[in-house]
């Protein structure tokens, strides 16, 4: 089976900033992935690749295929893709309400048009959808009334509502408080659960949910590591990736990590 996801030593830049290096990932369908890496490692830019909102340097050798193929019609992308992302939650407008943030997800959009008109069908998922996420009470709310936990949940139920093969995440509990944190990666556990892929990008180790698989570690634009979660949560690994002495715990498939200097 060809792999969902096949990026083949591509080279990204951002204005004149090389970010990622004759960078390699394959990602198969329904597998579980972490990136993880400090600030400036290339995280972000990674997903902005897949979802195509960035393109690499053309080079011989050099390729991202999506489902097989290079090229992709964007419409089918996002309908395979779920994404929940800073930059995403920050491109609404205040006065969308929750409800419009969900039923956007249908048409890779960011926010209802006139022109985009929802089935029953799909206003029959969006409550389904709201009523798994415990925000059916919030949908009428403008978008700046909700507090950023319940934003969050709203962009996760936008990701969900078109049942994507694959979730990506950049960073999905930064900013909340615990408890609205501990909500919303129990709600990714459960999406992960029925069998979804996921990608998620982030340098906080306790977002990485006991769900996930396999873990790269991502340094100045390269894999550090890569492999099984057990074999490079290291405390010796994540100190060669913070460049400082490091001590990873698990507990129940969670990992923490502190810093011993």
């Amino acid at each position: 089976m060809e792999p969902m996801i096949d990026i083949c030593s591509v080279t990204v830049y951002r204005q004149d900033l090389k970010v990622l290096d004759h960078f390699s990932l394959q990602l198969a369908t329904g597998e579980k992935v972490a990136i993880l890496g400090p600030n400036g490692a290339g995280k972000s830019t990674l997903l902005k690749l897949i979802t195509r909102e960035l393109y690499p340097v053309v080079a011989p050798g050099s390729y991202i295929k999506l489902s097989g193929s290079e090229t992709i019609n964007l419409w089918q992308l996002r309908s395979q893709m779920g994404l929940v992302s800073h930059d995403l939650q920050h491109d609404y407008t205040p006065y969308t309400s929750g409800r419009d943030v969900v039923l956007s997800g249908f048409f890779g959009a960011i926010g209802q048009h006139d022109h985009l008109q929802a089935s029953e069908q799909q206003q029959q998922r969006v409550d389904e959808v709201l009523a798994q996420l415990d925000i059916t009470d919030l949908q009428s709310r403008m978008y700046q009334r909700l507090s950023t936990g319940q934003q969050r949940r709203f962009l996760l139920a936008r990701a969900m509502v078109h049942n994507p093969q694959l979730y990506i995440l950049d960073e999905p509990s930064a900013g909340l408080d615990l408890a609205s944190s501990h909500r919303l990666l129990n709600h990714v556990r459960q999406v992960c659960q029925q069998g979804m892929g996921l990608l998620l990008a982030t340098h906080h180790l306790e977002e990485v949910v006991p769900e996930v698989e396999r873990v790269v570690l991502l340094k100045k634009g390269r894999v550090l590591y890569d492999g099984p979660k057990t074999e490079v949560l290291t405390s010796q690994n994540l100190s060669e990736l913070y460049e400082l002495p490091v001590e990873v715990s698990e507990h129940g498939g969670w990992y923490r990590a502190h810093c011993v200097a």
